[in-house]
């Protein structure tokens, strides 16, 4: 699910006063809770939703009716926080009715010895968060799996889940299309 996915979902859930938290978003959508999290300071930060936290009920509400905007793709580049200020900025001006589709980064876990691999993933990785153990922000899964197939050593995913699966069938069925039968 991409993350334009998960934060309509979340609106509906607490326009319905379901009181959803990141936890879960991130059971639904098999995601960590820091991305889960990250979602919702998207909604709160750049969309500009009035989301408050309710400690009673452990989740989130509207302090007043709010309505996501329509959409607009922004591609995944590093500077889309100034394109979403801009688009923000138009609809102040009632100039354009605009919503945002975005690819907010995938956070992943990852377990590697290879200094040369750490190298060649070092557009991924943003910090090492134990032994071999680092945290990697991704913005294409597809360039991610892929690097990682090529690299010819040893990566464990570590989380989340998902991504760990989705790189199984991918090698699986890498493996089925090319053994011989």
């Amino acid at each position: 699910m991409s993350a334009n996915e998960r934060i309509k979902w979340f609106h509906k859930k607490v326009s319905s006063n379901h009181y959803p938290n990141s936890f879960r978003i991130a059971e639904k959508f098999g995601i960590s809770r820091t991305q889960a999290a990250r979602d919702v300071i998207f909604l709160r930060d750049k969309l500009k939703a009035p989301i408050l936290y309710d400690k009673s009920k452990k989740g989130y509400y509207y302090t007043h009716k709010y309505k996501l905007p329509n959409s607009i793709n922004i591609s995944n580049n590093d500077d889309y926080i100034s394109e979403i200020s801009s688009i923000l900025e138009m609809k102040s001006d009632k100039k354009i009715d605009s919503s945002i589709q975005i690819q907010i980064p995938y956070t992943a876990t990852i377990e590697i010895e290879d200094k040369l691999a750490i190298l060649e993933l070092k557009d991924f990785i943003k910090e090492k968060i134990g032994k071999n153990k680092y945290a990697c922000e991704i913005k294409s899964i597809e360039l991610f799996l892929c690097v990682i197939l090529t690299l010819n050593t040893n990566i464990r995913i570590i989380e989340p889940m998902w991504l760990r699966e989705k790189l199984i069938s991918l090698a699986q069925k890498a493996i089925n299309n090319n053994s011989d039968k």
